[in-house]
């Protein structure tokens, strides 16, 4: 520990909080690969083994399946190892199993070697956002959290790229095991990173933690920030799922539960795993149409994303989320319109992209970039915990439901009634989100209960006394 903090101490400080966020959101990069490389791969994985359509989805499947056992045990590893070394354990694994998926020998060998490559996955998704938190200064912990996101969609435009480059020798056991350079270059990121100092402080080593702090966030006052991540890991005690279960929480833990199955099950990564798929039912045909049209989609969800980020803290929780939800409510409209037609020309085709374009970037503006900002926010400390480990279980749980069932629905509904079905789950969602989502923008995160403890209402500001006094606040400083 004290020799990386040395070798860091030569870069500007104010900068160092950010980078190792930065770094750790890397991480998601891993998991967006994954998803694009096999979307490509299966095109070719299903001719060489001569794979069933219910064999195709448990290729994908398997995955999720594996990523639930790493997200069940993510938080235990990365608190009794750290939240670094969990990571960097993550990412060299990942590259082991991503290279034996690659030299795969029989359909049993890949799937073993892609359900162990999803509980690395797992325990990613639940320890990176953990770090980048711990790690960012205050100013800036919500945007980069959503750079988790960033990294993630960053990862699945590499793999389309990198499927195209290889679709012309069909090489899916390339496509697959070069995922192991991304998570190599991972682990040369993480390498040199302290820990974050809330870890050091749970397992009492305070000399490393102020160290860490002051490397961070250097503007802090040490001794005070200590003191408050203390007090908030005793307020962390003490919190259980019954808890969740009984007034006043019951309605938060309903409200996060739905929105993570819903963040799911309205289909996008039917969307991720099988667009290659999707746009031959649309009538495209060779590996340009295949490949790059996947990829060009991925490019627009970068976009969308970044442009989240942007927004969310200006626009507020709740426009940037039903915005989101409502185009990809008006593109399965169009999908709808598409399949219906029946007589696939290349207009038709065209317009189906665009639909599958607009889908995709609506889940990135909304779903997919607001998804941890809600679980963060939705509960007190002593649940925060338990319930991003809920919201996460339901999303988990519509992931397999959809990689399970996707490619069946298509073939025995066609491309008209999967896609009305995921319209009339848009159409809930929106109605989901506007009945229960609370708008946080600009509150304080310890004054957010108060929501859930007036029935799903702010209370007036007479009764938020925390809440009035930074009104008054953003009141005098409009003034000035």
């Amino acid at each position: 520990m004290g020799n990386q903090l040395s070798g860091l101490r030569n870069l500007p400080q104010h900068k160092w909080g950010f980078r190792i966020a930065i770094a750790a959101a890397t991480i998601g990069i891993i998991y967006g690969y994954d998803l694009g490389a096999i979307a490509g791969a299966l095109l070719f994985i299903t001719k060489d083994f001569d794979l069933s359509t219910k064999q195709t989805e448990w290729v994908a499947t398997i995955v999720v399946v594996g990523s639930i056992v790493g997200a069940l045990t993510g938080g235990r590893l990365s608190n009794a190892i750290g939240r670094k070394p969990a990571m960097v354990l993550v990412a060299l694994t990942y590259a082991g199993f991503a290279l034996l998926s690659g030299v795969a020998t029989s359909l049993e060998f890949l799937y073993v070697a892609r359900f162990f490559l999803g509980v690395t996955i797992g325990i990613s998704i639940v320890t990176a956002p953990i770090f980048v938190a711990e790690s960012a200064p205050a100013a800036v912990r919500g945007g980069l959290i959503v750079m988790y996101q960033v990294a993630t969609v960053s990862g699945i435009v590499v793999a389309y790229f990198v499927d195209y480059a290889l679709a012309g020798s069909g090489s899916w056991r390339w496509m697959l095991a070069l995922s192991a350079i991304p998570a190599l270059g991972v682990v040369a990121i993480l390498a040199r990173l302290p820990d974050t100092p809330r870890w050091y402080v749970m397992k009492g080593r305070m000399d490393e933690a102020r160290a860490t702090l002051a490397l961070t966030d250097p503007e802090a006052d040490a001794d005070r920030e200590l003191a408050d991540i203390q007090e908030d890991l005793r307020s962390e005690r003490g919190g259980s799922i019954n808890e969740m279960l009984k007034t006043p929480y019951a309605r938060a833990t309903f409200f996060v539960v739905g929105l993570g199955f819903l963040i799911q099950i309205t289909g996008i990564n039917a969307v991720v795993f099988y667009s290659p798929m999707i746009f031959k039912e649309m009538g495209f045909t060779g590996n340009s149409s295949l490949l790059l049209l996947p990829a060009l989609v991925q490019v627009g969800s970068l976009i969308a994303t970044v442009a989240s980020l942007s927004v969310v803290d200006r626009l507020g929780r709740r426009p940037t989320l039903l915005s989101g939800i409502t185009a990809m409510f008006v593109s399965t409209l169009l999908l709808i319109v598409v399949f219906a037609v029946g007589d696939l020309t290349k207009t038709t085709g065209w317009l189906g992209f665009i639909g599958v374009f607009v889908f995709t970037a609506g889940f990135n503006f909304g779903f997919g970039s607001l998804v941890w900002v809600y679980a963060s926010e939705s509960f007190p400390s002593r649940l925060r915990s338990i319930g991003a480990s809920a919201m996460l279980t339901a999303d988990l749980l519509a992931n397999l439901v959809i990689a399970l069932y996707f490619l069946s629905t298509l073939e025995s509904l066609g491309g008209t009634g999967t896609f009305a079905l995921f319209a009339g789950l848009a159409a809930i969602s929106f109605l989901f989100v506007w009945r229960l989502a609370p708008e946080t923008k600009g509150r304080p995160l310890e004054a957010i209960r108060e929501y859930w403890e007036n029935g799903g209402s702010w209370p007036e500001p007479e009764r938020s006394g925390r809440f009035v006094r930074q009104e008054k606040e953003d009141k005098v400083s409009t003034t000035r």
